[in-house]
């Protein structure tokens, strides 16, 4: 349904979108699922006519969704596991930003215990408390050298961290229902990652000998209002705004427990700005058993034009989805897919040279994403 839910009640995944309809889901169960995000990268670099495409940039995004109560009660309780955060890009072998980025892997997961309330039969609020439970990262880049490239990989893991998504849900009729939710952010840290140089002629070791490095990585606060229409018992339409705080990402920095090239500070620039994402979607129920669903999104790139990065290819995204359950008495399957198209991101040396930014590379970025799923749920 294009990521729509802020307002709207319809199954355990409340926990997510607006943890104060949580209460209004009339069913309690549980539900899992899985994704696998398929991307295809082209870059072009400034001047050139070769296109780089990534070796592999699988990843699998879950969830898990499970909600507790009484029956005819006013509150339900529950516990959610999901991976708002995550990426991976391994560049081809050789590619013309080697020194930016050779390889890259993020990863999260969050675990959400949650609580809602419903203070009338209209209107009821809920919160969660984020934890999060895990959080890695792996960066890998080449080093220029004289005569040769030598290669250094940085992983670590991000310390727990706590933050609180909250939602308040109002359903002032059967045909119209309003949400508003906030997710704070959460700084990931990294301290005493491994630092590990291959590749690097004896004379020139002496300058790249640290072995650990810390780090944070800004997880950002989005705040999302949602609406709801049910112009018939089948037929359910939902429409999302999100407003992510993205300009709390300034720079990117890493320390080193010892010298690399001359310093043991790298400080890379991001000065992102904060971005909004359009989101609807509908589903429509055909029989007793089968539903289904159809969606699209618009999400605003938060980053400026010569602050790209090899780690964000990033520019504009439009997304479509389209997907179906079917129900078996208290069990259902669900099947998903969505199609994302990154659109195309050309800077030129002379935008990192106004910015500063030369740490990063020159030319053109394209992206596409498709994303099959499959979920599983149970009513109790």
């Amino acid at each position: 349904m294009g990521g729509v839910g802020v307002g709207l009640s319809l199954d355990q995944a409340a926990m997510f979108y607006n943890p104060g309809a949580l209460a209004m889901v009339r069913d309690r169960g549980v539900q899992v699922g899985v994704n696998a995000t398929l991307a295809r990268n082209a870059f072009v670099a400034e001047g050139g006519s070769q296109q780089r495409q990534l070796r592999n940039s699988t990843v699998t995004p879950f969830n898990l969704y499970a909600s507790f109560g009484p029956a005819e009660g006013k509150f339900r309780a529950g516990i959610a596991v999901y991976t708002p955060f995550g990426s991976k890009l391994q560049y081809a072998d050789g590619w013309e930003g080697r020194t930016s980025l050779t390889d890259i892997t993020l990863e999260s997961i969050y675990v959400q215990p949650t609580f809602s309330y419903a203070i009338t039969d209209q209107l009821s609020i809920g919160a969660g408390l984020m934890i999060l439970a895990y959080g890695s990262v792996n960066l890998q880049r080449d080093i220029p050298l004289p005569d040769s490239f030598g290669h250094v990989e940085l992983d670590g893991k991000a310390e727990n961290k706590l933050g609180f998504n909250v939602g308040v849900f109002f359903k002032p009729s059967d045909k119209l229902s309003v949400g508003i939710s906030h997710r704070s952010k959460i700084d990931a840290q990294v301290k005493d990652g491994d630092v590990t140089f291959t590749n690097v002629a004896p004379a020139f070791a002496a300058n790249f000998q640290a072995t650990k490095f810390n780090a944070t990585l800004p997880l950002v606060a989005t705040t999302s209002i949602g609406i709801g229409i049910m112009p018939n018992e089948n037929l359910t339409i939902g429409l999302d705004v999100n407003y992510a705080e993205w300009s709390k990402y300034r720079t990117l920095v890493f320390e080193f427990d010892q010298n690399v090239a001359g310093s043991n500070r790298s400080e890379s620039k991001r000065f992102y700005e904060d971005a909004l994402t359009f989101r609807v979607g509908g589903q429509y129920k055909l029989t007793s058993g089968l539903t289904v669903r159809a969606g699209g999104s618009y999400d605003a790139s938060p980053v400026k034009d010569g602050y790209v990065t090899p780690e964000t290819p990033d520019n504009d995204r439009i997304s479509g989805t389209l997907g179906a359950s079917y129900a078996f008495g208290k069990f259902g399957v669900d099947l998903s897919a969505q199609y994302v198209s990154i659109q195309k991101r050309t800077q030129t040396t002379q935008d990192l040279l106004n910015n500063g930014t030369t740490d990063r590379i020159a030319g053109t970025y394209k992206t596409n994403i498709v994303i099959p799923g499959i979920g599983l749920n149970y009513n109790f």
